[in-house]
């Protein structure tokens, strides 16, 4: 793949992508570019936080409300989970249970458990369960 940039003053920024087929590669870097700066508004306490996706380890439902969890904050959000997967749809995330989104770029190991579930282990260290309904489909996704 050739990469080209061209500096222009005149003109706004924009990303072309030129290719003989429309494949699943170049739907995914499509993807990346238009989320390259994605963010989600979350609070703590006392304050607002834009929180990059790249910095979201996984995305929690508990009692009606959903928490993000970084390295060092776990921030509350007024989004349902629907709603932020709906938002992160074709990013590196994946719903893996009724309640959790998990960044897949965040996972470190995985673990089968005899109840068919997915123990996944992140580079934080937590461990957030893969139910067995969405073990095959990260499998799948991860060419396991």
């Amino acid at each position: 793949m050739k990469v080209e940039i061209i500096t222009d003053t005149e003109k706004e920024e924009y990303v072309a992508i030129h290719c003989h087929d429309i494949t699943d590669e170049v739907k995914k870097l499509e993807s990346h570019i238009k989320n390259f700066s994605s963010c989600i508004t979350a609070t703590d306490e006392r304050e607002i936080h834009n929180v990059s996706l790249d910095e979201i380890f996984y995305i929690e439902s508990v009692d009606k409300k959903t928490f993000i969890y970084t390295r060092e904050k776990v921030l509350m959000t007024d989004k349902r989970l629907y709603e932020l997967e709906e938002i992160l749809d074709g990013k590196e995330f994946f719903r893996c249970s009724k309640s959790v989104i998990i960044n897949l770029k965040k996972i470190d190991k995985l673990k089968p458990e005899i109840t068919r579930n997915i123990l996944a282990t992140l580079s934080n260290g937590e461990v957030v369960v893969v139910s067995r309904r969405y073990a095959a489909e990260l499998k799948k996704l991860l060419g396991i």
